[in-house]
């Protein structure tokens, strides 16, 4: 087999290595069903196991209520940007609130503002995005159509801990960068929408929970692909869905469920993973300089600087050496980042530390 690297890339991220391995072997054909799952049909009795066995997992591991529909879409996050509020905000003749905690909160305002009325209610843009509010700073306005947040900013590396009591204004939240990496209660909820390609699975679809209040609300008027509720009334299946993206969705929580032991345990590997890059961050003297405030750091995006982008770029090179990629920062902000997803193993992330501390020894 062809050696593997440690790889921390954003998204597509990496994938369990089992779930690679089952994928492999069911490749050319499902057991039993003699063609791959990539050719047969979204209505076949092979698919629709598939699908039910996919949202039976989901619903277990994060212990989804009744009252909740479970679809899965195509598009990603941006088009979950649009249809919230096409969905949701569109002639209402109310405003839509947005938590605008780095890149992403941002670019679902954008969409929003395009289908009505929509306010930032807290912008963390003069702080570089380094924190995130306290709950109690947020004025949400009683009649808001939604208040909108993302979970983790996976740019900025910071994650929201909980969630606001919003009372009776539905919280909607992209959850993409740690769906399924802890433990949340659903019914804080009006509606989470997370793409799967940095926990969950791979590109190509985007689970959506949507309370059935919500549902009812959905315009009359709109497309039957951009219909929340159709997607619900159809089963994910007003068209041909992302086949092979919900099987290995599949795959995926089987593994979280039979192999890591639910999402309480993933949650605590999470933390232990984070912790060992941010303890040689914080006990580099200066040299490792993070983004995100202590309070408020990701379990999933590790962000930080060194101090000069000459020893950035020197950073990534090395690194690359040993078999430990993807870590340049985004664009829009420079610097490292190490996303340690799920899938992520202990020993990369622990040989991510070591290089760590013995690079800033060496140019520190």
């Amino acid at each position: 087999m062809t050696e593997r690297v440690y790889n921390f890339s954003p998204g597509p991220a990496v994938l369990p290595l089992p779930v690679l391995e089952q994928a492999q072997r069911d490749l050319l054909s499902l057991p039993g069903v003699g063609a791959s799952v990539m050719e047969i049909s979204h209505r076949s009795k092979a698919f629709d196991a598939i699908l039910t066995d996919a949202q039976a997992l989901i619903r277990q591991l994060l212990g989804v209520p009744d009252n909740y529909r479970l679809v899965f879409m195509q598009g990603g996050a941006h088009l979950q940007f649009t249809l919230v509020a096409q969905n949701f905000l569109r002639g209402t003749g109310r405003t839509a609130e947005y938590v605008l905690t780095g890149s992403w909160g941002n670019a679902a305002f954008k969409e929003a503002q395009k289908e009505g009325s929509a306010r930032a209610i807290w912008d963390g843009k003069q702080h570089n995005y380094s924190h995130l509010p306290a709950f109690n700073e947020l004025k949400i306005s009683a009649d808001a159509a939604y208040l909108h947040m993302t979970s983790n900013e996976t740019i900025q590396g910071v994650q929201f801990k909980g969630e606001p009591d919003t009372g009776t204004v539905p919280l909607v939240c992209d959850s993409s960068s740690d769906f399924l990496s802890r433990p949340i209660d659903v019914r804080r909820y009006g509606l989470i929408y997370a793409c799967a390609q940095k926990n969950a699975g791979i590109a190509g679809v985007t689970a959506v929970l949507i309370r059935d209040d919500l549902l009812e609300r959905v315009p009359k008027n709109l497309s039957a692909s951009l219909d929340y509720a159709n997607f619900a009334k159809t089963d994910s299946r007003p068209n041909t869905p992302p086949c092979f993206a919900i099987y290995i969705l599949m795959l995926v929580c089987r593994w979280l469920r039979d192999e890591i032991g639910g999402l309480e345990k993933m949650a605590a590997l999470n933390t232990q993973k984070a912790k060992l890059l941010y303890d040689v961050v914080d006990s580099s003297g200066g040299f490792y300089r993070p983004h995100a405030r202590p309070d408020c750091r990701s379990l999933m995006n590790v962000t930080f600087r060194l101090p000069s982008e000459e020893l950035e770029a020197e950073f990534v090179k090395d690194a690359a050496q040993l078999k430990l990629t993807e870590l340049k920062g985004h664009r829009s902000v420079g610097g490292i980042r190490a996303s340690i997803y799920n899938a992520m193993p202990r020993a990369g992330v622990e040989a991510l530390a070591q290089f760590m501390g013995d690079f800033a020894q060496r140019k520190g």
